[in-house]
């Protein structure tokens, strides 16, 4: 007799048809760039999880082929391979059928990140060539499509001693943008995904250049935590609680360290929601509770004196992760988590555990209590320095923050910033410019680290105040980014490694207290020339060596080379012309690939830990090229 558990045909439930994800992908996979193409895997990967959520499948093999196709192998069930009701095979009915699958009924799946169950059809839709293998009761099965159509019909290839399901899929290069899958990008996420799911392996490999690795972690969460505080200076060991209701399984691993940035990553059925949603707001309700409520006992406040939000998760990294049954996500990209109920739940389990542990760990009470406490005095002294700012700022005052030489354009969309490293490149910028959208803004030296001080002292730095007030937005939860004054924002430093360092302080206070400028697009890296070649009358520049090169081959090894190390040795002519001409310059726009890549990044390369770095500076030195620009 079929138990709860069995998975088979019966359960598949087909809701509507494929048509539309052709002509409409972004609708399915959020978009037909980086991101979207890079959500093909995603969606194969997360059947997966599936599998191991409810406890089938110990191994996922992601293996990326030197002609631009995937192959995503797992040791679950395998999708089913009997006769649906449709009269069709199961196989053909998940691969085809947009909105078919075993996860809209609770017999087969009770939890899944793949809600929607558009996962396979229309990774389908999006791709070439697609072929499925189910090996399951001691067969393999096989079915073969082009471009969302059934090429070679299911047919059994053979016996196999294997269990599980394999897919292998080539993007459409008509749909995609860019077809060729990043290694870098794709090993963030995996290594997520096997942090999420205690003694899970998931192995990655590239056939591209032989690169393969495993990820398989017993400590599971906690030791997700571990690996985002490796360069921080930690409080005391990591804590760890894991509840259940009927519908909800709450997990949360969380250390303090003496940093001023927080680290809170949230997921749900191991999907990441970047945006939140009801299960982080009941965990931060919890923690600002029970902070106010230890201090208060504790009588370490005064009577009118509050802890926040804010101040509770200042230095604080944190993995939330739920497993439900019936997740409401806003969009099929799940970024963020709607169920008003969990909101209660979380709370109330947070709270419980976060309370005995304070009451359990009097010492590292006392030492997380004294970190909160510093962020509160930090977040008023900052508050006195942005009233400061309020109070001179620069569109009321007669006095231009800093040297700024602002344009006349008053539409954002039009206008441009430039923070210019010293003084004598900021008086050939301001030469060069057009006045009519182009602003200019010379900073002196290096800012300071914000990945190594406190608010108060962030605001106390002249040039950092010079940035925000130029800017014109606010600051932290002040900022808006809709009041952003230049809707390109451009770093321009000179090409050594000063310039370099600068440029990374200022992408690092960017990325603590203006992320939202850089997720709009807004801020640039100029890139000047780091050679001028003439020959007789004739001068060309160039951006890198292997142009150098190039051009030298055209014009002969006799030409007269200039190698620039500053921006202040170009005339404003030659830096309007290479650097500022938006006719004729190069500006890479900064993105943010993978927050949690970018926080460890900044964390390994700014922060107090030495080791870390001297690490990281190990593991990339072979690699590295023109050390000065």
């Amino acid at each position: 007799m079929p138990g709860e558990h069995d998975y088979t045909a019966k359960e598949i439930q087909v809701l509507s048809g494929l048509e539309g994800v052709r002509k409409r992908p972004a609708m399915y996979i959020g978009d037909t760039g980086k991101r979207g193409l890079h959500h093909l895997i995603y969606e194969i990967v997360d059947n997966s999880i599936d599998e191991a959520l409810a406890g089938y499948c110990k191994n996922i093999i992601i293996t990326l082929h030197k002609d631009g196709s995937a192959t995503v192998t797992d040791d679950g069930r395998g999708i089913p391979t009997d006769i649906h009701a449709s009269g069709k095979s199961a196989m053909e009915v998940v691969s085809s059928s947009l909105h078919a699958g075993g996860k809209f009924e609770k017999k087969a799946y009770r939890v899944s990140g793949g809600l929607h169950g558009v996962g396979l059809s229309v990774v389908n839709a999006l791709s070439e060539r697609l072929v499925l293998e189910v090996h399951r009761d001691g067969k393999i099965h096989t079915l073969g499509y082009e471009y969302g159509k059934v090429k070679a019909p299911v047919r059994v290839a053979g016996d196999s001693t294997h269990q599980g399901t394999v897919v292998t899929f080539k993007p459409d290069t008509k749909i995609f943008q860019e077809t060729a899958f990043d290694y870098d990008y794709l090993r963030e996420r995996m290594m997520e995904v096997a942090f999420l799911n205690k003694g899970l392996r998931i192995r990655l490999e590239d056939e591209r250049n032989g690169k393969v690795e495993d990820f398989h972690y017993e400590g599971g969460i906690v030791q997700f935590v571990e690996y985002l505080n490796k360069a921080r200076n930690k409080l005391h060991q990591p804590f760890h609680f894991s509840k259940k209701t009927d519908s909800t399984e709450v997990e949360v691993a969380l250390q303090y360290t003496d940093s001023y940035n927080d680290m809170l990553y949230s997921f749900v059925n191991d999907i990441k929601t970047i945006e939140g949603g009801t299960h982080l707001a009941g965990f931060r309700a919890a923690l600002t509770r029970v902070v106010n409520d230890q201090v208060k006992s504790l009588k370490l406040l005064k009577e009118d004196q509050k802890l926040t939000g804010d101040d509770a998760i200042e230095g604080l990294t944190a993995i939330l992760s739920l497993k439900i049954a019936e997740p409401q996500f806003e969009g099929q990209t799940k970024t963020k988590l709607g169920n008003s109920e969990v909101k209660g739940i979380v709370d109330s389990m947070a709270y419980d555990a976060l309370k005995t542990y304070f009451e359990e760990h009097p010492s590292e009470a006392k030492l997380i209590l004294g970190k909160i406490i510093n962020s509160m005095e930090a977040r008023e002294a900052a508050q006195k320095a942005k009233d400061l700012i309020r109070r001179k700022n620069v569109f009321e005052n007669s006095l231009l923050p800093g040297k700024l030489a602002d344009c006349s354009e008053e539409d954002p969309a039009k206008s441009e910033i430039f923070f210019v490293e010293g003084d004598s490149a900021g008086g050939s910028s301001k030469q060069a410019r057009d006045r009519q959208n182009q602003a200019i803004l010379p900073l002196r030296g290096k800012i300071l680290n914000v990945e190594k001080a406190p608010i108060h002292k962030v605001l106390g730095s002249e040039e950092i105040k010079n940035i925000v007030v130029s800017i014109g937005a606010g600051f932290k939860e002040d900022f808006d980014v809709t009041k952003v004054r230049y809707h390109k924002i451009v770093i321009m430093t000179d090409a050594d490694v000063d310039g370099s360092h600068i440029r990374t302080l200022i992408l690092t206070l960017f990325y603590r207290y203006f992320k939202e400028v850089i997720e709009k697009g807004y801020l640039y890296i100029a890139q000047p020339p780091l050679y001028r070649v003439q020959k007789g009358k004739n001068a060309q520049y160039c951006y890198s060596d292997a142009q150098l090169n190039e051009v030298l081959k055209a014009v002969g090894s006799d030409a007269t080379i200039q190698r620039y190390k500053g921006l202040g040795e170009m005339n404003p002519e030659q830096l309007w012309e290479t650097t500022m001409n938006p006719e004729t310059r190069v500006l890479k726009q900064v993105t943010i690939e993978d927050a949690l890549v970018a926080d460890e990044l900044f964390t390994v390369l700014m922060g107090d830990q030495v080791e870390p770095r001297r690490q990281f500076i190990e593991q990339y030195a072979a690699s590295v090229r023109n050390l000065d620009i």
